[in-house]
């Protein structure tokens, strides 16, 4: 199936392989292809998939390029989609099998090759990484004789301007590239495609969809260099924005710091957007938000896109102010990693969520997924492909008193180009897909 688009992007032959070799750039005459041309990259984690498919029972193994070429979604409906073959939310128990009884749970094999088990330990420190921050500062608060050193370093924490200075002093080029993230990123596996180059005399504003119940893929994308980001678009400089109360946890704020990470507040996207860069006003710098936020974590269902976006147009306001180009990115896969409790059979909980995230800032989402020893129940992700394409830029002039109007034109342009993403690449990203693309309130 052949798409025709308004621009021209170079054809690399092959393309060079990277750290993890897990990016590329599209063309218009990709899409709806065999997923060996997507894949070309992957050929050597595909051939350890399938010597290891026996060993785990998991439908969703890394092995990408077998499952996408085994089911070409460009000769099925919507409606053929094999949405059963999802794994069935927390609600009806674990995941069934052919001749498997429902309840079972699947334990992993002891002979699981080395590789795989590296990969399920670097994902279980990122998952679990800001529970034992805050488990390490307690216990080291309980000795006494580190008080001298833990009572000026919350006082530091509380009061820091780190994380919405706009400095990026504390950035660690050597962390975000450790060979470690390549474990990371091959685990589920998760790639970074473009549409086009972004020239590095300009600024953007990355909006990530969706947000998914942790948001992994901005987390491989934006936050190292297992993807090749910088590969891909070279000279931009991208920060990756969290909540700022994520900076007030002894320990994993420092963690987060040193991974790139900065405050989602407004003082931040705009100190981050008019300082450093080529000038010192900001070009060649790039933020990375999160649009749907905590909201939009509770619509996180396997095989659905639920995006909510119609209300949300502060970071179009924020383009305007900065004179940042808006780029929209959809990260396929992101919500096919974990199951969660699904709102129209629990509303009270869904209320309940609600009302916490109105109160304190965040929500608590009721998920699963798999374990380390098992494939149906525990904290950490389901092994999908997750494919993160970086839509064309939106080129927005800098005006500090926008009107209605013209916010309203942009966040249009900007809806227009996510669906553009989406209908290019569902068939080859999201052949499993129960819905299409929805925006929601």
């Amino acid at each position: 199936m052949k798409t025709s688009s308004p621009y021209t992007a170079r054809v690399h032959q092959p393309f060079p392989r990277l750290s993890v070799g897990h990016s590329r750039e599209l063309l218009p005459s990709d899409a709806g292809t065999r997923a060996e041309s997507s894949l070309v990259n992957g050929i050597e984690d595909d051939a350890c998939c399938r010597e290891e498919m026996s060993l785990e029972p998991d439908r969703e193994s890394s092995c990408a390029s077998d499952k996408l070429i085994e089911h070409e979604p460009e000769k099925k409906g919507t409606n053929e989609m094999l949405s059963s073959e999802l794994p069935k939310p927390i609600t009806e128990g674990g995941r069934t099998g052919k001749q498997r009884d429902a309840s079972a749970i699947r334990w992993a094999p002891i002979n699981i090759p080395l590789r795989r088990r590296l990969q399920t330990l670097v994902v279980l420190f990122h998952t679990l990484c800001m529970a034992l921050s805050v488990s390490l500062f307690f216990f080291l608060f309980a000795i006494p004789i580190f008080w001298p050193l833990l009572v000026p370093y919350m006082l530091y924490c509380m009061y820091s301007t780190s994380s919405t200075s706009g400095d990026l002093s504390h950035r660690s080029p050597f962390l975000r590239s450790l060979s470690v993230w390549d474990l990371f990123a091959t685990y589920f596996p998760a790639r970074l495609h473009r549409s086009q180059n972004l020239i590095a005399t300009r600024k953007y504003i990355f909006g990530y969809h969706p947000h998914g119940i942790i948001s992994m893929g901005a987390f491989a994308a934006f936050c190292t260099e297992s993807l090749g980001f910088a590969t891909l678009f070279p000279g931009i400089e991208n920060t990756l924005l969290t909540l700022d109360s994520n900076f007030r946890i002894p320990i994993y704020r420092d963690y987060a710091l040193a991974m790139g990470l900065a405050s989602v507040s407004k003082e931040s996207c705009e100190n981050l957007l008019s300082k450093g860069g080529i000038n010192n006003e900001g070009m060649g710098r790039a933020i990375t938000i999160v649009i749907g936020g905590a909201r939009e974590s509770l619509n996180a269902q396997p095989g659905t896109l639920r995006l909510v976006l119609k209300r949300r147009k502060g970071f179009v306001k924020m383009a305007f102010r900065t004179g940042a180009d808006l780029v929209p990115v959809l990260g396929f896969g992101e919500n096919d990693l974990y199951d969660q409790v699904q709102p129209d059979e629990y509303p009270n909980i869904y209320r309940l969520q609600l009302l916490v995230k109105k109160l304190l800032g965040f929500t608590i989402p009721l998920f699963h997924a798999r374990g380390i020893f098992n494939y149906d129940m525990g904290l950490m992700p389901y092994r999908r492909p997750m494919n993160i394409v970086v839509g064309r830029p939106i080129l927005v002039e800098q005006n500090h008193d926008p009107g209605q109007e013209q916010i309203d034109h942009v966040h249009e342009q900007y809806v227009q180009e996510l669906e553009r993403i989406w209908n290019m690449w569902k068939n080859e990203y999201a052949p499993y897909r129960k819905e299409e693309l929805v925006f929601v309130r």
